[in-house]
């Protein structure tokens, strides 16, 4: 599968499917939104699902809508986005240059790291090199 949009592209990656960049993007740019229904905390514990995004302790972002560009960021241990929470908005910001061509990853987090990545081993950039 190879989605393309005007910035990015999803292609496959050590891990499914990864959001690369089109062209290169400075530093300290707002790149996308990560979109989705707002649901509560409780809908999230009863669903478990891999997309959900917490805005707060009480609702999240179910961003498994293929809509949802945003979707397709991996996580990374030495990622070069990070996001951003505004309101019921989460919006992804570059934290350093990304060549075109380049992955766009984020850090999870150790809640979403434990449950899901370390069972199977983290696959990012950095710890596969490890």
């Amino acid at each position: 599968m190879t989605h393309v949009s005007r910035h990015f592209v999803v292609k496959r990656t050590a891990t499914g499917l990864g959001l690369f960049a089109v062209m290169s993007i400075a530093a300290g740019k707002r790149m996308i939104e990560y979109t989705g229904p707002i649901v509560s905390t409780k809908e999230v514990e009863r669903r478990r699902g891999k997309y959900f995004f917490g805005i707060n302790t009480r609702w999240s972002i179910d961003g498994s809508p293929r809509g949802n560009t945003a979707r397709y960021i991996n996580h990374s241990c030495a990622p070069n986005a990070a996001s951003f929470v505004s309101g019921r908005q989460v919006w992804v910001w570059s934290r350093k240059r990304i060549q075109a061509g380049e992955e766009i990853t984020m850090n999870y987090g150790q809640a979403y790291f434990n449950d899901y990545i370390l069972p199977a081993g983290c696959k990012c950039e950095r710890c596969m090199a490890e």
